[in-house]
């Protein structure tokens, strides 16, 4: 027989052994065609080329994002499957094959699988496009119909990306089993992964995990301005190692000192599988940390896109707060504007203050502005009284200010109060950092500070004082209209300063913050599946391994579905540690991102939490599922 015919007869054989790992890797390649898909396509045109800009941005980090968890994917997929296979065709020597027949035959095999992955994914891929177009379309809420159509490009992009990592790690198998002898490949599976720790080493490793994970914890968590960049990365190195300990000391110490405890060991059937267990997590703890950290990612990923979606909603109110601005030296203005604007629409509010220029040598604060603003505490008092908005700020001493700050979509400042600045010598004490629009969008372009009345008269001779007018109109479809006139208002004031400012109601400028969140809900499913897919094949393969243990323990009169039961419990232990690790990182990780978008995203941390913990239990089905047929198996033998 030969070679080929061997190999897929083998390949034909275990074909429902190797289905999660064909599923996964097509799974990742018609995602990836999607994206590149986006990219060579000509539907983001009708947003403008600024939004076209940036989302093609978006869309190729993404893919690099995807090509990378490809390359970690198909690593540990491939060494996982080599090692399964390595016991078997071992075998094949003794029948006077080569190490260069049998890495032939492996050869062949591993280009089945991949070749089965790349057609189903590409397959699925265009077969999917349009879904996946109205899922985009669904997630993103964009105003405008985008079409995109399957090309040459994406098909060679994705083919070639995946081809070379695929490509790579089957030359590694080849090589592996061309220069191992046959005691090795018998003995692979039992040899993988083990690691021979002492209790001593495993104490300084659960010491040494927990010190990273707090420290992770609190520079993640930590408040500040130009160090929390650095404390952010410096925080995912810390908490990354501090899993990988956690999972290698820690918790296998913790389960050694329960298996010593009688009277659990004992308890039901955890005599069964406690011990199996802590074996297991001496093997497995990589994967463990690993799927941990994925599930991390998938938390966090998924919560920033929640947080997106919210930041976009919230900017977009912020910056339609009014809809025409115009910013004078005269302070007569206010009757001709509301004139003019009242002929083409009902005005639902309005409202004028007056603003106090400073420029950067006068005023001296921890921001980037070339100029600042000064408001009035009772003028902004009134104006809030007028629009509807919030004004939850008591009197101010002469010495106080309260920082207006505009929508944050991210920032690395986080540190907002307990803040001082100087005014012409003069140092005021920040209490507060407040993001209501009392400005509207003239709120962006400069840094603006309420203080007391008495404070504002004292500055006033320090700067060029302007009066802002603000007004919020009921028929938005004349806006054109109005803003036309109003142009023309101020063209008939030249000897005096006058701006305008409108805010289209229907401008798309911001869409593609729409297409960075729906990027996020979409690597939050490659990263889950990535990480259920890992666990389950691990947990499969160790199945694997279980049929002769089972089958001497069956023969010794234990009834099957004790183990059952008692395998069941290890499984859903195995899941549960991760899951718990990932659940209390989560907290912090995502309450970092929320210190930097602004926002409160507890309940965003808890649905995300609780959509992975559902991804997971379906895993652990899965696992347990696949348990109960390894145990059928030798029930029947």
């Amino acid at each position: 027989m030969s070679m080929a015919k061997l190999a897929f007869r083998n390949f034909k054989s275990s074909l429902r052994h190797y289905l999660i790992l064909i599923l996964s890797l097509a799974f990742s390649v018609m995602i990836l065609f999607h994206f590149q898909t986006l990219l060579y396509s000509s539907g983001f045109d009708v947003l403008g080329t600024r939004n076209k800009e940036y989302i093609e941005l978006l869309i190729q980090m993404t893919s690099f994002v995807l090509g990378c968890f490809m390359f970690f994917f198909i690593w540990y997929s491939t060494n996982v499957f080599l090692t399964r296979r390595k016991r078997e065709i071992g075998i094949y020597v003794f029948m006077g094959l080569s190490n260069e027949q049998i890495g032939q035959m492996y050869l062949i095999e591993a280009i089945l699988i991949g070749a089965a992955a790349w057609a189903l994914g590409l397959g699925f891929g265009t077969l999917g496009t349009g879904l996946f177009q109205m899922i985009l379309r669904k997630l993103s809420d964009l105003a405008v119909e985008i079409q995109f159509t399957p090309g040459l490009r994406p098909v060679l992009t994705t083919t070639l990306v995946y081809g070379m990592i695929y490509l790579v790690f089957m030359a590694k198998g080849y090589i592996d089993i061309v220069r191992s002898s046959v005691l090795s490949m018998i003995s692979a599976a039992k040899q993988n992964e083990y690691v021979q720790q002492k209790q001593g080493w495993l104490a300084t490793k659960a010491v040494l995990g927990t010190a990273l994970l707090v420290t992770g914890y609190y520079l993640a968590c930590k408040e500040g301005r130009d160090s929390v960049m650095g404390n952010a990365l410096l925080a995912v190195i810390l908490v990354t190692g501090g899993v990988y300990l956690l999972f290698g000391g820690m918790i296998p110490a913790g389960f050694q000192a329960l298996a010593g405890n009688k009277r659990f060991l004992y308890r039901g059937q955890r005599i069964l599988w406690v011990n199996s267990f802590i074996f297991r997590l001496r093997r497995n703890y990589r994967t463990y940390a690993i799927v941990c950290i994925l599930m991390l990612c998938s938390v966090t990923t998924l919560a920033t896109g929640f947080a997106l979606k919210g930041r976009y909603e919230t900017i977009v109110q912020f910056e339609n707060t009014y809809t025409f601005q115009l910013l004078s030296s005269r302070d007569d203005l206010e009757g001709p504007a509301r004139e003019l604007i009242e002929e083409h629409s009902e005005i639902l509010f309005d409202a004028r203050l007056s603003l106090l220029y400073l420029d950067q040598s006068v005023l001296e604060a921890d921001a980037y502005y070339s100029r600042f603003g000064i408001l009035a505490y009772s003028q902004v008092k009134q104006l809030a009284q007028r629009t509807g908005l919030e004004f939850p700020f008591q009197e101010l001493a002469e010495d106080e200010v309260i920082k207006a700050s505009h929508q944050y979509l991210l920032s690395m400042i986080t540190a907002r109060e307990d803040v001082d600045i100087r005014i012409h010598g003069t140092t005021y004490h920040q209490i507060q950092d407040t993001s209501i629009p009392y400005l509207g969008y003239l709120q962006e372009s400069s840094g603006y500070y309420i203080v007391n009345d008495q404070a504002y008269e004292r500055l006033r001779s320090l700067g060029e004082e302007v009066y802002v007018y603000n007004y919020r109109i009921q028929d938005t479809e004349n806006f054109a209209k109005i803003r036309d006139r109003l142009d023309q208002l101020v063209e008939n004031t030249p000897e005096n300063k006058t701006a305008r400012i409108a805010m289209d109601p229907n401008s798309n400028e911001l869409d593609w913050v729409k297409m960075l969140y729906t990027i996020c809900i979409f690597l939050f499913q490659v990263f889950v599946l990535a990480g259920g897919s890992i666990m389950f094949m691990k947990l499969s393969h160790d199945t694997w391994e279980e049929r002769e243990r089972s089958q001497v323990i069956l023969k010794l009169g234990f009834d099957p579905g004790l183990l059952k039961r008692a395998a069941a419990a290890e499984l859903g232990t195995a899941y549960g540690l991760t899951f718990l690790v990932m659940a209390i990182s989560s907290v912090f990780s995502v309450r970092a991102l929320g210190n930097m978008m602004f926002t409160d995203l507890t309940a965003v941390n808890l649905v995300s939490a609780g959509v992975v913990f559902g991804i997971l239990l379906i895993w652990y089905l899965l696992s347990v599922q696949a348990y109960g047929q390894g145990y059928r198996k030798n029930e029947k033998r």
